[in-house]
């Protein structure tokens, strides 16, 4: 039988991190533990989306009622069915993922039909701030070659020239998180590309996606708030061009390779994103990576502490976990 244990934790941010619907000094985050008979072990960490009301008190009661359920046996397939996306079910999916390769020897690259894991390099984000404040954080940050900008209603095309000024030769994605109208997209668009912006992230607010219809945006769109698990992929076709994928919105490892694979057979190009977390957050997400154009993964750098065994970052180019982390 498999023993469950959750925990909920909070991580001190180096500063306050703004987007355009909130400021965070903190990130709270529900930390699972699976145990087996044998002393086996599989962790995970899930943030859960906030923006839909989930706290890691709402997911730890989800798994609460979910731990009869529980058996030696228990697959990703299986929590598909058992719980609805979100942060509950990819806390247990990702720590069923671990329990496995730790029972098995198996990594779980390996164990998912992946080839073997390389480097990546992630963004790094510069949340909302003002014209000090921005360009202080992307002078700090001219090592890393690419950087997501945070923006919103007001601040937009000034904070990409701060940054542009600062970092010339960096490559840039902008993230409005549903803030713009259609026609402030519309406006800002062709500006935008000309600041040699290459990817524009969830401009406007999900269920708004119907106003994207007919249009030629001369740089690719990406869904994030509207982009949850596979069955919210077919809307967005002719929409966006990207689809931001985050284990805690899908609900688990197991959603998010299935979600990539039919995303690619739909036409649209892969991000993987983050809720923020440490970096037994980033691991599982690490393995969707492999196969992303865009790769968000930068959570832990704007924290104060992580995991004992850390994922390794140098210069946005991040390692491939150690089992002693996950997997």
């Amino acid at each position: 039988m498999i023993r469950c244990q959750t925990r909920i934790e909070s991580w001190a941010l180096h500063e306050p991190f703004e987007i355009a619907r909130e400021v965070i000094t903190d990130q709270a985050v529900l930390l699972l533990t699976l145990t087996d008979t044998a002393g086996h072990r599989g962790q995970a960490e899930a943030a859960g989306v906030d923006y839909d009301g989930e706290t890691p008190v709402s997911m730890a009661a989800q798994i609460a009622e979910l731990l009869p359920r529980l058996h030696d046996g228990l697959g990703g397939a299986e929590l598909l069915d058992l719980l609805p996306a979100g942060g509950a079910r990819n806390a247990l999916d990702c720590a069923l993922w671990d329990l496995r390769a730790k029972q098995s020897g198996t990594p779980v690259w390996q164990a998912a039909g992946l080839p073997a894991l390389q480097p990546v390099t992630t963004a790094f984000t510069i949340g909302l701030g003002d014209e000090a404040t921005t360009r202080r954080k992307a002078r700090a940050a001219r090592h890393y070659p690419l950087f997501k900008l945070k923006v919103d209603a007001r601040r937009h095309l000034d904070v990409v020239r701060w940054v542009r000024e600062e970092h010339p030769g960096a490559r840039l994605v902008v993230d409005a998180n549903q803030a713009w109208t259609p026609a402030l997209l519309r406006e800002l668009l062709p500006q935008l590309a000309d600041a040699g912006v290459e990817l524009v992230e969830q401009p406007l607010a999900r269920g708004l996606d119907a106003a994207l219809d007919g249009l030629q945006p001369p740089i690719p769109l990406a869904a994030d708030e509207s982009c949850t698990d596979r069955a919210s992929l077919s809307a967005l076709v002719g929409r966006y061009q990207f689809v931001n994928i985050k284990l805690d919105k899908c609900g688990g490892l197991t959603e998010a390779l299935a979600m990539a694979a039919e995303a690619r057979r739909l036409g649209l190009g892969l991000m993987v994103g983050n809720m923020c977390g440490t970096s037994l957050a980033m691991a599982p997400a690490f393995l969707l990576a492999q196969s992303c154009r865009y790769v968000d993964l930068d959570g832990p750098l704007l924290q104060q502490q992580d995991r004992a065994v850390p994922l390794q970052y140098d210069r946005g180019v991040i390692q491939p976990p150690l089992p002693a982390l996950w997997g």
